[in-house]
């Protein structure tokens, strides 16, 4: 299987449109429940309806009854365009066959009489999706057909396992893995998917879909938003969130500080905890006590209900998980200004 690593600018690219994300979308469940993204043959998948050209592409391209005009494997260049015959930097991205059939007739009518194009598309490569974390083989794979997530897992080998006091074990913590869409947390539930067999969540994929499986690891809490230093900590049974928060820098400047959100659970069924900070510092309260893979998120304005901040903290956490991983897997970035 060809894969490559992801580049640095295309994860970058994904970050910042999740950080932007607004609530969670929720997934279209398939009418017809199956471990494929072809349950009927003749129908295509959405994203076929209007099947675009890009880079990677290859098509035959020839006139009719103009002699020599054949040319095989016209490959469509990174920069979206391609060479035959007089049109040479013709561009292509975001056209269709029958598109760029009529635009390569106009452009060469100025060269030969009533030109016909015959364009026969021979590899579509430019679609891709993304998958990262705890799968075998990590990077980018083409979409060159309709695929469930069961069956893009397979292509990547399937998830990570091993064995952990003589128990063989999957890698993957299927509670806090996700799903990106244009931008979007999509609200996948992995664990229903892969542990119990729940196929409403086997959803097809798109072209620019971004999986991450997170890698099980060890226990730890995660402290975002507005603290100098946002990342990850080893989770001890001392933990609370003003340790946890000290322990990442503080509060920045702007960081509101009465309250805090603290998130619990899966990110499909999250419970949520607003921990009073004005109480605890003044004595009234105690601290709150953390436990392992819990958000404590720390917002920039004033904030009344939980659900207000929910999803902020959920983009906050898809962003860190990310920014963590490729940094510590595929190289530093330049900027990560979706941490600030």
């Amino acid at each position: 299987m060809n894969t490559r690593l992801i580049p640095r600018a295309v994860v970058t690219g994904l970050i910042l449109l999740v950080a932007a994300a607004p609530a969670p979308a929720q997934p279209e469940a398939p009418k017809s429940l199956s471990l494929s993204a072809v349950s009927n043959p003749g129908k295509r998948a959405k994203w076929q309806e209007r099947l675009t050209l890009g880079p990677g592409d290859l098509l035959n391209i020839s006139m009719l009854e103009t002699p020599n005009s054949s040319r095989n494997e016209v490959l469509v260049g990174p920069d979206g365009r391609i060479n035959y015959m007089e049109a040479q930097n013709f561009p292509v991205t975001g056209l269709t066959v029958d598109e760029l059939r009529a635009a390569l007739d106009k452009e060469l009518g100025k060269y030969y009489l009533a030109p016909r194009t015959i364009v026969i598309p021979v590899a579509y490569r430019s679609k891709k999706f993304f998958m990262l974390g705890a799968v075998r083989a990590k990077g980018v794979f083409t979409l060159d057909r309709p695929t469930s997530i069961i069956e893009a897992v397979a292509r990547a080998g399937g998830l990570e396992a091993g064995v952990i006091g003589n128990n063989p074990m999957e890698l993957a913590d299927l509670t806090h893995s996700f799903m990106v869409r244009d931008g979007k947390h999509l609200a996948v539930d992995f664990e229903r998917l892969f542990q119990r067999g729940d196929l409403s969540q086997n959803i097809p994929l798109e072209p620019n879909d971004f999986l991450f499986f997170q890698p099980a690891g060890l226990n730890e809490i995660y402290v975002l938003g507005q603290v100098n230093s946002p990342g990850s900590l080893p989770w001890d049974p001392a933990a609370t969130v003003i340790s946890a928060i000290t322990r990442r820098g503080s509060f920045t400047p702007v960081a509101y500080r009465q309250k805090v959100l603290v998130v619990r659970g899966s990110l499909q069924n999250p419970e949520t905890f607003v921990v009073n900070m004005g109480a605890i510092l003044k004595g009234e309260q105690l601290d709150f006590k953390l436990q392992p893979k819990d958000i404590v998120y720390v917002a920039v304005k004033p904030w009344q209900a939980a659900q207000d901040l929910l999803q902020s903290a959920m983009a906050a956490f898809v962003t860190a998980s990310i920014v963590t991983y490729a940094g510590e897997n595929i190289g530093p970035f330049i900027e990560t200004p979706i941490i600030k």
